[in-house]
């Protein structure tokens, strides 16, 4: 019987050919060096060759695979479907363009091995930010928080964004059993359901840097962002028990 690996690392991606071959490159290399078995599953949604291309490496690496559709189904949704088939003792996810380098689990490994539940990257509090956001979404990013607070109420979490976020097994089984959200809100989702189960959530200041590619839509998506969190709170704030 095959024994199960130390990790497994989903990236989600939407048209990410450009850049996946060096983040798997980097997780590859940092994963050998740090003695740990792992597994890459990559969610890409797109028609740009992203899942051809994963595939392809996989023909030399069986420890990588690719899922996801032509279609844009949404972040969550890819990784939902990506923690469902992963097998690691540790299941966690980063962006694929390498916003937070992967030799940052340096900083979660310890909490992980405590048996924290969630261990979370943050942008604040200490956090070594390279390069910036431009100052309007810096302004859009605290306005997103204090609306999420109150709405959701999230109190302790300072960034439910980051891309950057690791559980034990069972917790991230358990979370996106439960999770619904298809789109960008889905992190928030899994923090309130996290939350309303008593998971422990330790955040940790990560480095990271903005590549300047948002794939939001400054309109329809925001609105969908509005409404999405507003769901969560009737849900999970003031919603019943859990199913």
């Amino acid at each position: 019987m095959a024994t199960a690996p130390d990790i497994s690392l989903i990236l989600p991606a939407y048209n990410e050919s450009r850049v996946i071959p060096a983040t798997i490159a980097d997780a590859v290399s940092y994963f050998g060096e740090r003695g740990l078995r792992y597994e890459i599953i990559v969610a890409a949604d797109g028609t740009d060759g992203t899942r051809e291309l994963v595939r392809e490496l996989a023909r030399e690496n069986h420890a990588l695979a690719a899922i996801g559709h032509s279609q844009r189904r949404g972040k969550g949704r890819g990784i939902r479907e990506a923690v469902a088939m992963a097998s690691g003792g540790f299941i966690g996810y980063a962006d694929a363009d390498n916003k937070v380098p992967i030799a940052e689990f340096d900083k979660f490994l310890p909490w992980l091995r405590q048996g924290i539940e969630a261990v979370i990257g943050t942008r604040r509090g200490g956090a070594q930010i390279e390069r910036a956001q431009p100052l309007y979404r810096r302004a859009g990013s605290r306005g997103f928080l204090w609306f999420m607070q109150t709405v959701v109420g999230l109190p302790g979490i300072n960034d439910t964004q980051c891309g950057f976020k690791f559980f034990q097994h069972s917790a991230a089984k358990e979370l996106f059993r439960r999770q619904t959200i298809d789109a960008y809100m889905f992190d928030v989702e899994i923090l309130a359901i996290a939350r309303r189960l008593g998971y422990r959530i330790q955040q940790v200041p990560v480095r990271w840097r903005d590549d300047a590619d948002s794939r939001l839509d400054l309109v329809a998506g925001n609105l969908r962002n509005v409404r999405d969190i507003f769901r969560i709170g009737l849900d999970h704030r003031f919603g019943g028990k859990l199913s």
